[in-house]
């Protein structure tokens, strides 16, 4: 069996069982990977081809990008090794590749305390930028998603997440009250339309806000931070 043939079966399998982000992240190193040993039999790849292979992809990369696209070579040929009951050992197994593209040590993330984020989110200067804490860390919801919400999206106290980080076409997420009317202020004073953003901002503005307000608590605080303390509450 071609290279490309694998390829193309485990993409097949993909479309049926994984979620769509998740076979856009496979892109990129598959095309590369057939482009480069399509022609090639499958199981005449062995660890110095692979080696090879990932070190010209990822030499550029951050080290978690390397492991990212190592793991996925290798359940590649897991599937396929698997699936067409092939007489070979996976080639992602060697000492060299799995010290080459070994996990990056995680370090413990800091939870913030409920009185921090409290603080945090009065010190905001303006409405706008109150809602966007308050989205994440009363509600849950990711900065991603709260950055695509559009006013057609809002319906008293729930709000329509289109295409959420869970895969799935659309979720809802509730509002407090409080938070619901501050939204409405919100669209009210900024004289908002249905296909209009609640936030017209970016993804790294946010950050910077946020990483600004918590210098005066002494904190180094992200996104997601907000996000966390209320999952782990």
């Amino acid at each position: 069996m071609k290279t490309k043939e694998a390829i193309s079966l485990f993409q097949t399998y993909q479309r049926s069982n994984h979620r769509k982000r998740t076979i856009q992240s496979y892109l990129p190193m598959l095309n590369q990977f057939k482009a480069q040993y399509g022609e090639t039999e499958f199981e005449n790849l062995g660890s110095d081809e692979v080696y090879r292979f990932l070190e010209s992809m990822t030499q550029r990369s951050v080290r978690s990008t390397r492991r990212l696209r190592y793991a996925q070579l290798k359940a590649i040929f897991n599937f396929v090794i698997n699936r067409c009951d092939l007489d070979m050992k996976n080639p992602c197994n060697t000492s060299l590749l799995l010290k080459a593209f070994r996990a990056p040590k995680q370090s413990p993330r800091k939870i913030f305390d409920k009185e921090a984020i409290d603080e945090i989110i009065y010190n905001t200067k303006n409405l706008r930028d109150r809602l966007l804490l308050e989205l994440q860390a009363r509600c849950g919801l990711r900065v991603g998603e709260s950055l695509k919400i559009r006013v057609s999206d809002m319906s008293e106290r729930k709000i329509v997440l289109r295409e959420p980080k869970s895969g799935k076409e659309a979720e809802v997420a509730y509002l407090p009250e409080p938070i619901a009317k501050r939204l409405e202020e919100h669209m009210r004073t900024n004289n908002l339309v249905p296909e209009d953003r609640l936030f017209p901002v970016s993804y790294s503005k946010v950050r910077t806000m946020i990483r600004e307000l918590g210098k005066p608590l002494k904190i180094l605080i992200r996104p997601h931070d907000l996000r966390r303390l209320l999952l782990m509450g």
